[in-house]
């Protein structure tokens, strides 16, 4: 798929200012943060198309180089424009830093490869109760820490890394091809631009160590099912100095005994007795705080749904408190006495004899079966 014009991306005039870009790009960034838009698939690519176009545009080679060639003047794999125009994708830290992360950046003779850790994701279940009223918790996540033998740089202790011959500390080779310069990552340092020829015997030359971290985790009054709570620099550590990424807890609420939350509301079934559901009354109802009275009108049916206002939950965008709604299921008495089971016929008998009257809905229901038979 061809790539879209950076200038269309941002939303600008090809004669744009560098505080225009970076002003376009701030407000789509805003706009598109996954963070921002956890229902929303497509946010994630908007986001990063909008800050792939700020990181050529907002620099003035990178810019130059693709007013004259267009993509092919800054993608790395297409060695740049004519004359072997590389290194106008080399990545760097945006106007947001830590929060988006960073890129490679340039120190002592060669080029230091400084990435961003990646973000990580951790699965939270939170019983209801405490989705609702919000509490705090803590959890135990696997993590690459700096290994202490050898302060990180994977050389065994007493010595260092070395320039890599094969890259000159670039952490890239490049291939001439006729007209074009191929640019690929270094097959000997893998792309560090440094070659350690006597690992660490602790980390066997990766620099970090496996461990385990607690952290507190607050769940604010609210949560629903899918949310996500983020803890900056929690997540992987960057690497060659680069800022550590993002720790995200997804929440996932446990299945409860009585109530299904949907959204803001709760709801939950009411068994109801025969004849309470004939007679009317008042019954007791469960809430997240405690017990309701519920009055219960004479002839109510059963599927009959009673809202209790302000009995849900108040979630985290919300202003107001959610509703509980009561769903009448009507009980059928079961392992009867012979008394019981008298008193019942007796008054089947009885109801038969003005059917229309006592079970209007059984009556309308047999005279649409008598039709559908009879036409």
């Amino acid at each position: 798929m061809a790539k879209r014009d950076y200038y269309e991306i941002l939303g600008i005039n090809r004669d744009a200012s560098d505080e225009d870009i970076k002003k376009a790009y701030r407000k789509l960034a805003m706009k598109h943060h996954p963070d921002r838009n956890p229902d929303n698939p497509k946010s994630e690519e908007q986001f990063k198309e909008a800050k792939q176009a700020y990181e050529i545009l907002s620099d003035a080679q990178k810019r130059a180089a693709y007013d004259q060639y267009g993509h092919a003047g800054v993608d790395p794999q297409a060695g740049g424009g004519p004359g072997g125009m590389g290194g106008f994708a080399d990545a760097f830290s945006d106007i947001f830093g830590d929060i988006f992360g960073g890129g490679g950046t340039r120190g002592g003779g060669g080029r230091s490869n400084v990435y961003r850790g990646a973000d990580l994701r951790y699965n939270l279940e939170v019983s209801l109760e405490d989705a609702a009223r919000g509490s705090e918790t803590r959890i135990r996540i696997p993590t690459m820490a700096e290994c202490e033998t050898c302060g990180g740089s994977g050389a065994k202790k007493g010595t260092e890394p070395k320039t890599c011959p094969s890259c000159g500390g670039h952490g890239q080779v490049r291939m001439q091809q006729g007209f074009f310069s191929i640019q690929q990552t270094c097959p000997k340092c893998h792309g560090s631009g440094r070659y350690i020829a006597d690992p660490c015997a602790t980390c066997h030359g990766g620099g970090r160590i496996k461990q385990h971290k607690t952290l507190s985790v607050k769940i604010p009054s609210g949560i629903d099912e899918g949310d996500r709570i983020r803890l900056s620099g929690e997540g992987e550590p960057g690497v060659n100095g680069g800022p550590p990424g993002d720790l995200y807890v997804q929440i996932h609420l446990k299945k409860h005994a009585v109530f299904q939350r949907e959204h803001d509301d709760l709801h939950c079934e009411v068994p109801l007795s025969f004849a309470t559901a004939a007679l009317g009354g008042e019954i007791e109802v469960p809430t997240l705080d405690g017990v309701a009275r519920l009055k219960v009108p004479a002839e109510t049916q059963t599927g009959k749904v009673f809202r209790l206002r302000g009995k849900g939950i108040k979630g985290v965008r919300s202003v107001s408190q959610g509703d509980l709604l009561c769903h009448v299921v009507l009980e059928t008495p079961a392992k009867l006495t012979d008394r019981q089971k008298e008193l019942l016929q007796e008054f089947e008998i009885i109801s038969q004899g003005n059917a229309e009257r006592h079970s209007p809905r059984a009556q309308s229901w047999l005279d649409r079966v008598k039709e559908f038979f009879s036409g």
